[in-house]
C-alpha cells in the first residue's frame, strides 16, 4: 500500500511539473512576444516624437527668439522678453472701440480683432485677425523705440472668403 502511494504522489507531482513547466514557457513567450511588441511601439514613438521635434524646429525658424541677428537689436532695451511686449503691444490696439485700427476691412459679423500674433523678426509682424464668422491676415511693419514705444505699419492683408 506504502508503495502505490508513493507511486501515487511521485505520478502527481510529475504532473504538476510538467504543467508548471509548460505553463511557465507558456508565459515566457507571452511575456517575450509582449515586450517585443512594446519595444516596436516605442521604436514608432521615437520616430515619431523625433519628427514632431523637426516640425517644431521648422516652425521655429521664423521667430524672434530663435534669431540672434534680430535680437541684437534689443540688447541696448531692458526687456527681458521682447517677443511678449511686441505681443503685448500690438494687442493693446484691439482695445479701441470698434474695429482693430490696423485691420483694414469693416467686421460683418462683429469688430475685427487680432487674436493670434508671430513676431517674425526685429521688423515684421503676422497677424491673425476675426470677427468671430470671416478672418484674414495681416502682415505688419513694426519700429520699437528707446523710450519702448512701438509704430506699427500695416504692409499687406487678405481676407479670406467662404466657400459655402
Amino acid at each position: 500500500m506504502k508503495k502505490n502511494i508513493y507511486l501515487y504522489l511521485f505520478i502527481f507531482s510529475a504532473l504538476i511539473c510538467l504543467y508548471l513547466g509548460v505553463s511557465g514557457s507558456k508565459m515566457s513567450k507571452a511575456s517575450s512576444q509582449r515586450i517585443q511588441s512594446l519595444e516596436t511601439k516605442v521604436d514608432a514613438l521615437k520616430d515619431s516624437l523625433q519628427q514632431a521635434e523637426l516640425r517644431v524646429l521648422e516652425m521655429q525658424y521664423f521667430s524672434l527668439e530663435n534669431n540672434d541677428d534680430a535680437m541684437a537689436y534689443y540688447d541696448h532695451l531692458d526687456l527681458e522678453n521682447p517677443t511678449r511686449y511686441i505681443s503685448d503691444k500690438l494687442l493693446e490696439t484691439n482695445e479701441s472701440k470698434g474695429d482693430n485700427p490696423l485691420v483694414p476691412y469693416e467686421g460683418m459679423q462683429n469688430d475685427f480683432k487680432i487674436n493670434k500674433i508671430k513676431v517674425l523678426n526685429h521688423k515684421w509682424i503676422l497677424a491673425d485677425f476675426s470677427d468671430g464668422k470671416y478672418w484674414g491676415e495681416i502682415l505688419i511693419r513694426y519700429e520699437l523705440k528707446d523710450n519702448l514705444g512701438i509704430d506699427f505699419t500695416l504692409i499687406d492683408h487678405l481676407l479670406y472668403t467662404r466657400s459655402n
